[in-house]
């Protein structure tokens, strides 16, 4: 994955004809929470090729406060060349509990995801 192709919900609903905006990235992050919208479209479009057991996204198991405040700092990663997740969309791709990380394992998430790409993209 080497950036993105924006598609402007507002910019269609108004019928303007302005083409899709176009980011280049070196590394993309999912933050996008439990439906982890970034990573679906690369599983739609590529098959299962996710780094995780099945290759595909895991889905979200049911609220466990503790396990999922551990696992949101566990599953922060590369899920696929150049696409990384944090947050709750880490623990929906790899299958963890929903739920339970308020702040504190939220932000330890993204402090985690921030540090490996800071070393990565060096």
């Amino acid at each position: 994955m080497e950036g993105l192709v924006l598609n402007w919900s507002p910019v269609e609903i108004a019928g303007l004809h302005v083409d899709p905006l176009t980011v280049r990235a070196r590394a993309v992050v999912d933050a996008t929470g439990h439906p982890c919208e970034i990573v679906k479209i690369i599983q739609e479009k590529t098959g299962p090729e996710l780094n995780t057991p099945t290759g595909k996204i895991l889905g979200e198991k049911s609220m466990w406060a503790d396990r999922a405040e551990s696992t949101v700092t566990d599953n922060v990663g590369e899920v696929f060349p150049g696409l990384y997740v944090a947050g709750m969309a880490a623990n929906a791709v790899h299958g963890s509990p929903r739920m339970g990380p308020i702040f504190g394992g939220m932000l330890l998430s993204g402090e985690k995801i921030a540090k490996i790409l800071i070393n990565k993209l060096k």
